[in-house]
């Protein structure tokens, strides 16, 4: 999940840089908010947790850690298709906006419980997931 993470992070720095190539382009400051969010929810964040998640497997292979991944990114496009098309001046998507800020959201929650839950000391980590996996053999 970690590595999974870290990748899309990763699409996101790339969408993040060519969308502030373009507003400088074509002098459109007004997607500041876009490309804020985008850097931010998308780059930042999913990189640092994908490295959370790289760093305390058990965490990643939760229940909690695949839907704050499945959350985070299907709500982030959506208020980022919703935001593009408001700024543009191209009708009320204040809900679609809602609807994606709301999924993000609720993914940082899981996130949050899911570090209070399964995140603790590495050798502990490590133990217990090898303990598992060598349960199930």
């Amino acid at each position: 999940m970690g590595v999974k993470l870290i990748k899309i992070a990763s699409v996101y720095f790339v969408i993040g840089v060519l969308f502030g190539m373009f507003m400088s382009i074509a002098h459109k400051f007004e997607f500041a908010s876009v490309h804020a969010h985008i850097n931010l929810l998308g780059w930042v964040s999913l990189a640092l947790t994908g490295f959370v998640y790289h760093s305390f497997p058990k965490a990643a292979e939760s229940k909690l850690g695949k839907t704050h991944f499945w959350l985070h990114n299907i709500g982030l496009p959506i208020m980022m298709i919703g935001l593009i098309i408001l700024v543009s001046g191209g009708g009320n998507t204040e809900p679609v906006i809602a609807v994606g800020g709301v999924l993000v959201t609720v993914a940082v929650i899981v996130f949050l419980v899911n570090v209070f839950k399964n995140v603790g000391d590495s050798k502990t980590q490590k133990q217990s997931v090898s303990q598992n996996k060598s349960s199930s053999l």
